[in-house]
C-alpha cells in the first residue's frame, strides 16, 4: 500500500472490504485494455507534427477550463492565466498563481487528474504533489519542464505509452484534414486519429460567420448549385470527404435537442430570410431544429454515427467572452427536454437500418427519465456517457444507477474523455474503469448480477461499447 492518492490501488474502489475485492478482479479485466477515445478535442497536427509539448502553463493550465474557471472563481483573474491567447505575465508567474490555488481542486474530478498525470505522466513525487504551493511551484515547473523537453516524451510516443488505439479529432467541415492525412499515411504510426465532422458554426444563424461559411460550404456543392440546394449539398459533400478520411461520426453541439421537419419550401425561405439578415431568434432554433432533422437524413444515408451535445449556454458571461473568447470557462449547464424534442427526428429515422444516434446531456435528471427509456426502445439510440461537468467519479457513478436498470449496459456508448488535455487522457479512462467495477462489484455483492457476467459485462462496457457505438 502506498500513501500516494494517485497511486493508490484501491482508489476509486468501494470501501467496503468485500465489495472492493471483487471490483479489483473486475478492473484487473479492463484496466491494461487499450484506450478507445471516439470523441475528443486533440488537434490533429499535435500527433501530426509531433512537436515538443509547450512549458507546463501553456500544457497543463492555460487551455484547461476546467481548472481555469475554478481559480477564476476564487478572485484570479483568466489573464494572469494566460487565458486565451493573453500574456499580461509570463508562464512562470502564471503557474505561480496555478500552484497557489492547487488546494481548491480537492475533491474535484480535476483534482484527480491532475494528480494522476503529475505522478504517473510526469513522474512527480507524491509528497510533493501534495504540498503544490507557493513554496515549490518553481521546483514542479522545472521538473515538469525537464520532463517536456526529454526525446521520448512527445506526443507519438505518449500516444503508444498511453496505450491510445483510436482518438477521435473534433474538426470544421471544411478542414483539408490534411494532418490526418499524413498519420494515416505514415506506416511507422500504428494508432488511428480520425477526424470528426463538426458544422455547428454552419448551421446555428446566431453564429457571427454563418453567412460567409455558408459562401464557403456551398461553393464545395459543384455544378454551379446555389441557395439553399447547394448548401445541402455542399454539407454532404464534405461528410463524405471526411468518410474518405477515415471519421466515423458527425459531432453537434447543439443548444437544445430540438428536432424539426420543414417541408423543402419552407425550409429554404427560413434559409433565404437568414442570408438576408432578418432571422429573428425563433427562426435561428427553428432553422437548426431543422437542420439537425436533415444531419440525421444525412447519416442515415453516409453511416456517420450522430452524436447530439445539448444543454450548455455558451459563453455565459459576456464581457469574458468578448476579453478571451470562448471556451474559457463560462459555458453554464442548463435543463433540456430530449422526449420531445428528439421526436420528429425519431419519428423518420429511429427505426432505420445501421442508423446510430449517441444522446449526451449535461442535465443528469434526463438519465432515467428520458435517454434511458429511449434507448431502451429505439434500436438507433444508445445513451451517451457523462461528460463535461458530469465526467467525475460520484457522477458516472450516478449515470449508471440512473440508467442501467431501464436500459441495461448494452445500450452506452462506452466512456469518451471529450478532452483537449492530451495528457489527461490516461487517467480519465482509468477512473472510468474504476467506476464501472465498482459499479458492478456492488451488483454482484448484492446478487443482482452474477460474477461471471460482471467480468463479461466490464469488458464490453471498456472495449466492445464503443467499437460497437461508434463502428470502430
Amino acid at each position: 500500500m502506498t500513501d500516494s492518492i494517485a497511486a493508490n490501488p484501491d482508489r476509486l474502489l468501494p470501501a467496503d472490504p468485500g465489495t472492493r475485492q471483487i471490483a479489483r478482479e473486475l478492473l484487473a479485466d479492463v484496466e491494461h485494455l487499450p484506450i478507445l477515445s471516439p470523441h475528443g478535442h486533440v488537434p490533429a497536427d499535435v500527433i501530426a507534427d509531433d512537436t515538443p509539448f509547450p512549458d507546463p502553463t501553456a500544457l497543463i493550465v492555460s487551455p484547461d477550463h476546467y481548472v481555469t474557471r475554478l481559480i477564476h472563481a476564487s478572485g484570479i483573474e483568466l489573464s494572469d492565466l494566460r487565458v486565451g491567447g493573453t500574456a499580461d505575465v509570463d508562464s512562470r508567474t502564471a503557474w505561480r498563481r496555478f500552484a497557489e490555488a492547487w488546494p481548491l481542486f480537492d475533491g474535484t474530478a480535476s483534482g484527480y487528474w491532475l494528480r494522476s498525470s503529475f505522478e504517473h505522466v510526469f513522474g512527480l513525487p507524491s509528497d510533493l504533489v501534495d504540498n503544490l504551493g507557493a513554496d515549490n511551484a518553481d521546483t514542479v515547473y522545472e521538473a515538469i519542464s525537464a520532463k517536456l523537453a526529454e526525446p521520448g516524451f512527445r506526443p507519438r510516443q505518449l500516444f503508444t505509452d498511453f496505450g491510445i488505439e483510436v482518438l477521435a479529432t473534433t474538426d470544421d467541415p471544411l478542414d483539408s484534414l490534411e494532418a490526418h492525412a499524413r498519420i494515416a499515411a505514415d506506416e511507422s504510426f500504428a494508432g488511428r486519429v480520425l477526424p470528426t465532422f463538426r458544422p455547428d458554426p454552419y448551421i446555428n444563424l446566431a453564429h457571427a460567420e454563418w453567412s460567409q461559411r455558408v459562401d464557403r460550404i456551398t461553393a464545395e456543392a459543384g455544378d454551379g448549385v446555389a441557395g439553399y440546394a447547394g448548401y445541402l449539398r455542399g454539407l454532404e459533400n464534405r461528410r463524405r470527404y471526411f468518410v474518405q478520411h477515415g471519421a466515423v461520426s458527425a459531432d453537434h453541439g447543439v443548444r437544445t435537442p430540438l428536432t424539426l421537419k420543414l417541408g423543402r419550401a419552407e425550409a429554404e425561405a427560413l434559409f433565404e430570410k437568414a442570408r438576408r439578415g432578418e432571422a429573428t431568434a425563433a427562426d435561428r432554433d427553428a432553422f437548426e431544429a431543422h437542420m439537425m432533422y436533415e444531419m440525421a437524413r444525412m447519416s442515415v444515408e453516409d453511416g456517420l454515427v450522430m452524436t447530439i451535445h445539448p444543454g450548455s449556454f455558451r459563453n455565459h458571461h459576456r464581457p469574458t467572452f468578448e476579453k478571451y473568447g470562448a471556451d474559457t470557462g463560462h459555458d453554464i449547464p442548463f435543463a433540456i427536454d430530449y422526449t420531445a424534442g428528439i421526436r420528429a427526428l425519431l419519428e423518420d429515422f429511429g427505426t432505420a437500418k445501421d442508423f446510430h444516434l449517441v444522446l449526451f446531456t449535461l442535465d443528469e435528471t434526463v438519465f432515467s427519465r428520458e435517454l434511458a427509456p429511449l434507448a431502451g426502445f429505439y434500436p438507433s439510440v444508445y445513451v451517451g456517457a457523462p461528460w463535461w461537468f458530469l465526467d467525475a467519479p460520484d457522477a458516472m457513478m450516478r449515470f449508471r444507477s440512473a440508467v442501467t436498470e431501464t436500459t441495461g449496459f448494452t445500450r452506452t456508448s462506452g466512456f469518451i474523455d471529450d478532452t483537449r488535455a492530451f495528457c489527461s487522457i490516461p487517467a480519465r479512462h482509468d477512473a472510468s474503469r474504476r467506476v464501472d467495477a465498482s459499479f458492478l462489484a456492488r451488483l454482484v455483492a448484492e446478487h443482482r448480477v452474477t460474477e461471471n457476467r460482471a467480468h463479461e459485462i466490464i469488458v464490453d462496457l471498456v472495449d466492445g461499447s464503443p467499437r460497437r457505438v461508434f463502428k470502430l
